[in-house]
Formats: structure tokens, C-alpha cells, sequence
């Protein structure tokens, strides 16, 4: 599993610098599909992956608030960040329990640890095929989706 996180932030990192090329406005532009603009776009999957995995260990939920990252340079460093205390968990508690339930605060349902794990994953992935739809309609090209030839760490050297 941890391949395709690495997989994920991968992909992630390049949306951001493919983002470069775009305006503050077209990044902050309401686009049909998916939850919003582009900014928050990412925005939603770096808080996704954060909310569930800290609720996979128990943790408060941290809500963050978009208003407090709409720039690019604010969700690139966000990114990067939190991604830092995730590797920490990820390297230690992937593997224990997949079976173990789960409950989280926003949610009243209970879910397997292994459920959320494949949930994060799948989500990410989702919002990054609503990326690449939306770059197709500005007539650029989208980061390559592709998992094969893609060069990954271990989950150890972040």
C-alpha cells in the first residue's frame, strides 16, 4: 500500500508544479465536476488524506480552512507538511490491525482500518482524473497518470 501513497504524492507534487503555469484566478476558478476549483481541489485531497489517516490513529480531527491556503505556495507548503507526519504514521502502523474498525467524528458509520487506507488512495486518484479533465479543457497537457516507469521511493526517505 505504501507504493501507491508514494504513488499519490508523486502525482500530487507534479499537479502542483503543473499549476505554475496558471493565473490566481484560473486556479481559484469554479469548474463543473468535483468539488471546486483546482486550488481547492488539491486542497480536498490533502485534507481528505490527513482527516482519515489521523483518524485511523485515534487523533483529533484538525480542520482546515481553505480561506487560510489559497495560494498556490500555501497548499504546496501544506502539502509538504503534513505529508511529513504522515510518512512518521505510515511507516510504524500501516501494516498492524487492517482489519481493525474504525470511527471518526464526521461520520457515523464505522469502517475497516484497510477500507479508509484503499479510500484515501482511490480518492486522491479520483480528483486527479477531474485534474486532468479540467487541464484537457484549457487545452494543456495533464500530468501523466501513470503508475508504470514512475521511479518511487520507499515511504523510509521521506
Amino acid at each position: 500500500m505504501n507504493k501507491f501513497f508514494e504513488y499519490n504524492w508523486q502525482v500530487r507534487d507534479e499537479w502542483i508544479n503543473w499549476c505554475n503555469q496558471l493565473t490566481a484566478e484560473e486556479l481559484l476558478q469554479d469548474r463543473i465536476g468535483g468539488v471546486g476549483s483546482i486550488l481547492y481541489t488539491l486542497f480536498h485531497i490533502i485534507d481528505v488524506e490527513y482527516s482519515w489517516l489521523r483518524g485511523i490513529h485515534g487523533k483529533e480531527d484538525v480542520v482546515l480552512n481553505f480561506d487560510d491556503y489559497k495560494s498556490l505556495a500555501k497548499v504546496k507548503t501544506l502539502s509538504s507538511t503534513l505529508r511529513h507526519e504522515i510518512v512518521e504514521t505510515l511507516k510504524f502502523n500501516l501494516d498492524e490491525k487492517q482489519d481493525r474498525m474504525i470511527t471518526v467524528p464526521w461520520d457515523d458509520n464505522e469502517y475497516a482500518k484497510n477500507e479508509i487506507l484503499h479510500h484515501i488512495i482511490a480518492h486522491e486518484i479520483h480528483h486527479i482524473g477531474q485534474l486532468s479533465v479540467w487541464a484537457r479543457e484549457k487545452e494543456l497537457t495533464p500530468v501523466s497518470a501513470n503508475f508504470i516507469g514512475r521511479k518511487l521511493n520507499s515511504i523510509h526517505s521521506y
